[in-house]
C-alpha cells in the first residue's frame, strides 16, 4: 500500500501542478501571439473537455488492463502536448496541442486511474483517507510548481518554461512501474458484471445522476478561477506576483482540505461533506467579491478557496466506490469527472467569451456563487450504501 500511495501522490503531483500554472501563460502568449483572451480560454476549455471525454476510456482501459500502460502513454502524450503547445502558431494549431493532446494526456495521469489502483489496494475502511492522502499530494503540486513556472517564464521565456516541462512530464514513466499491477488484479472483483452493466446500473441510479451534476459544478468553479483569477487581478492593478502568490497558497491550503476531507470522509457522511464544501465555496467567493481587493484579501480569499479546491475528490470518488465497488471505479470515476470537465470547459470559456464582451468577469463570479448553492443541495439525498445485485453471483474462487 506505501508504495501505490507514495508512487501515486508523486504522479498526481507533477500531472496537476503542470496545469495548475496554465493559467500564468495566458497574458504572455496571447499578447506575443496576438491572440484574444477568448482564444486561449477556448483552448483551455477544449482541455478540459477533452480531459473528460477521454476519462472514461482511459478509466476502462486501467480498469481491464492496468494503469501502468495508461499512464505511460498519458505522459508521452503529455510532453508532447507541451512541446507542440509551445510552438502553435495559430488559434486552431493551439486548441489542438494546449486543448486536445494535453486533456487526453490528463486523463491518463491523474485521479481516476490513479484512484482505481488505490481503491483496489486499500481496505475498504481505509480507501477515503487514502484517496485524500492522494489528492493532498496532487495539491501539493500545485503550491510547488506554480512558483517554479512562474520563475522559468521570466527567466527563460514562455516557450522554453513549456519545453522544460514537457521534459518534467516524462517523470511519470518510471512512477508508473510503482502502480503496476498483476494482470488478474486490474480486473478481479467480487461479482462479475460487463461494462455495459455496470453503465446501466450508475447511469440508472440517482445518486450517481447527483454526483454527477455537483461534480458539473465543481469543474466550473476551479477552472474558472484558476485560469482567469491572474488576469482578474490585473486588470484590477495588481501586480503578477500576486497572482502568483494566490495560485500558490490556493495549492498550499488545498492539502489541508483534501487530506481533511478524505480523513472526515472515513467517519461521517460524506454527502454531508460535500454539501459543506461547495455552499463554503459561494460564502467564500461572495465575500472576496463585496471586500475591498488588496493583497490580504485576495491572500484570504486563496487560502479559503484552497481548503475547498479539490477537497470534493476524496468524497466524491469514494462513494462511488461504496455504492458501486471496485471493479469498474477508474472507469466510472471517469463519467463522474466528465460531467467535471464539462463544468470546466463552461468555467473557463465562459469567463473568456463574457471577458470579451463586457470588460468584465463579475456576471461569471455570480454564475459560480449560485452553482454553489445548487451543489450544496443536490448532494444531501446521495444514497452512499452499496447497490444490491441480486442478480449476480459471486465470481469463481
Amino acid at each position: 500500500m506505501t508504495q501505490v500511495l507514495l508512487c501515486g501522490a508523486m504522479i498526481v503531483t507533477l500531472s496537476m501542478g503542470i496545469r495548475h500554472g496554465f493559467g500564468l501563460w495566458l497574458q504572455p502568449i496571447t499578447m506575443d501571439r496576438g491572440w484574444t483572451r477568448e482564444t486561449f480560454a477556448f483552448a483551455i476549455a477544449v482541455q478540459n473537455l477533452a480531459w473528460g471525454a477521454a476519462g472514461p476510456f482511459a478509466g476502462a482501459l486501467a480498469d481491464r488492463f492496468g494503469a501502468f500502460k495508461v499512464l505511460v502513454a498519458g505522459s508521452l502524450l503529455y510532453a508532447l502536448g507541451l512541446v507542440l503547445m509551445a510552438v502553435s502558431t495559430s488559434g486552431l494549431a493551439f486548441t489542438g496541442s494546449a486543448g486536445l493532446l494535453l486533456g487526453m494526456a490528463q486523463s491518463g495521469t491523474t485521479y481516476a486511474v490513479v484512484y482505481g489502483v488505490i481503491g483496489r489496494n486499500v481496505a475498504p475502511e481505509k480507501r477515503s483517507w487514502a484517496m485524500g492522502v492522494a489528492a493532498a499530494a496532487g495539491t501539493f503540486g500545485q503550491f510547488l510548481m506554480v512558483p517554479v513556472e512562474n520563475w522559468l517564464i521570466g527567466g527563460v521565456g514562455w516557450q522554453q518554461a513549456l519545453f522544460l516541462l514537457g521534459a518534467l512530464a516524462l517523470a511519470i514513466v518510471p512512477l508508473a512501474y510503482g502502480l503496476k499491477e498483476p494482470a488478474q488484479a486490474a480486473h478481479a472483483a467480487t461479482h462479475h458484471q460487463s461494462i455495459g452493466a455496470a453503465l446501466r446500473e450508475a447511469f440508472g441510479y440517482r445518486s450517481f445522476q447527483l454526483l454527477m451534476a455537483s461534480y458539473f459544478v465543481c469543474g466550473f468553479q476551479v477552472v474558472f478561477i484558476g485560469v482567469h483569477m491572474p488576469s482578474y487581478l490585473k486588470d484590477h492593478g495588481l501586480s503578477p506576483n500576486v497572482a502568483t502568490t494566490a495560485l500558490a497558497l490556493i495549492g498550499l491550503f488545498n492539502v489541508i482540505g483534501t487530506y481533511a476531507a478524505g480523513t472526515l470522509g472515513a467517519r461521517y457522511p460524506k454527502r454531508h461533506i460535500l454539501s459543506t464544501i461547495y455552499f463554503l465555496r459561494s460564502v467564500a467567493i461572495v465575500a472576496f467579491l463585496m471586500a475591498p481587493l488588496t493583497p490580504a484579501s485576495i491572500y484570504v480569499f486563496s487560502a479559503v478557496m484552497g481548503v475547498l479546491w479539490l477537497s470534493t475528490v476524496p468524497p466524491t470518488n469514494a462513494v462511488i466506490a461504496q455504492i458501486f465497488g471496485v471493479q469498474y471505479l477508474s472507469m466510472l470515476g471517469g463519467f463522474v469527472f466528465l460531467s467535471h470537465q464539462v463544468g470546466s470547459f463552461l468555467g473557463v470559456w465562459l469567463g473568456g467569451k463574457l471577458y470579451d464582451s463586457t470588460g468584465s468577469y463579475d456576471l461569471v463570479w455570480w454564475i459560480a456563487v449560485a452553482l454553489g448553492v445548487f451543489a450544496a443541495l443536490v448532494n444531501l439525498p446521495v444514497k452512499e450504501r452499496a447497490i444490491e445485485r441480486p442478480s449476480l453471483a459471486p465470481a469463481a474462487a
